[in-house]
């Protein structure tokens, strides 16, 4: 038996081929859960060569029916309490309970912009998304588990940026110290449910998140997007004491772990998967 046989695992943030979220869905899957996956935009773009037919997610739902495992994707806005609730609604009536939720779904926003120039209009709509959508998805997975009263796992995902500040970046770093604090919050209130509540800040790994930018560094420059794609990496990779970007696949491990038995006894922390950043 696997060692999620029977559990039932919501995942958002899952749409991006190269993102984090696709790669927990698969793991999870795996590993014998049944998933359903959600995000804002049915089928996000990738640049990466050979992506272009990439179906988001049906292929995902695709992915996991091969794999033996029951699926269900739907489209969400994250910060509309009204969607939140209904997935969470459809996922116990399609499979009787929800066992556990991975928060991947985040925005980014501007890069680079100080703080006296940052519009309150960015910083309103990155608090929406990362905080208040953070907020609302955790808000409704607690209620259903602790309504089934088996007890559960929430993995939140919050950055690196959620501990240190990033010159440029006042309203994201700012919404990603908001779901430590959440975490940690929630952990105090759910233990008592059986229900554990962790967050994962990532470092520099390789996903969809920058292909613009590599779009646009491509056509600056005058070179390729893989190799605008690669001299980033190189570059990033330098300041990285182990060399490298990591992989969505380190990532889904973690994921993994929080949300297995590995990890009965921990609830209420901060795991930096960095490579040795921060």
């Amino acid at each position: 038996m696997n060692s999620l046989e029977g559990k039932v695992a919501l995942v958002t943030g899952a749409a991006s081929k190269r993102g984090m979220g696709h790669a927990i869905a698969l793991r999870l899957a795996g590993e014998g859960a049944d998933i359903v996956v959600i995000d804002k935009f049915a089928a996000p773009k990738s640049l990466f060569p050979g992506d272009e037919e990439w179906g988001g997610l049906d292929a995902e739902v695709e992915e996991i029916e091969a794999m033996g495992r029951k699926a269900m994707a739907m489209t969400v806005d994250i910060d509309s309490g009204k969607e939140v609730d209904e997935v969470i609604a459809k996922t116990v009536e399609k499979f009787g309970k929800l066992d556990i939720l991975v928060h991947c779904a985040a925005v980014r926003g501007p890069v680079g912009v100080p703080t006296v120039d940052l519009s309150e209009e960015d910083w309103r709509f990155i608090f929406d998304v990362n905080a208040t959508g953070s907020f609302l998805v955790a808000k409704a997975a607690a209620k259903a588990m602790i309504a089934r009263g088996e007890g559960g796992r929430i993995v939140i995902f919050a950055s690196m940026a959620g501990t240190h500040g990033v010159e440029g970046s006042v309203a994201y770093c700012a919404s990603k110290y908001a779901n430590i604090g959440m975490v940690k919050t929630m952990a105090l209130e759910l233990g008592p449910h059986k229900i554990n509540v962790n967050a994962i800040n990532p470092g520099a790994i390789i996903t969809n998140l920058r292909d613009e930018t590599f779009d646009r560094r491509a056509k600056e420059q005058g070179v390729t997007w893989e190799e605008a794609q690669q001299a980033d990496y190189k570059m990033m990779g330098s300041r990285i004491p182990m060399g490298r970007l990591g992989s969505t696949s380190e990532i889904a491990d973690m994921a993994y772990f929080l949300v297995s038995d590995q990890s009965t006894y921990i609830t209420g922390e901060t795991i930096g998967v960095t490579g040795g950043l921060i």
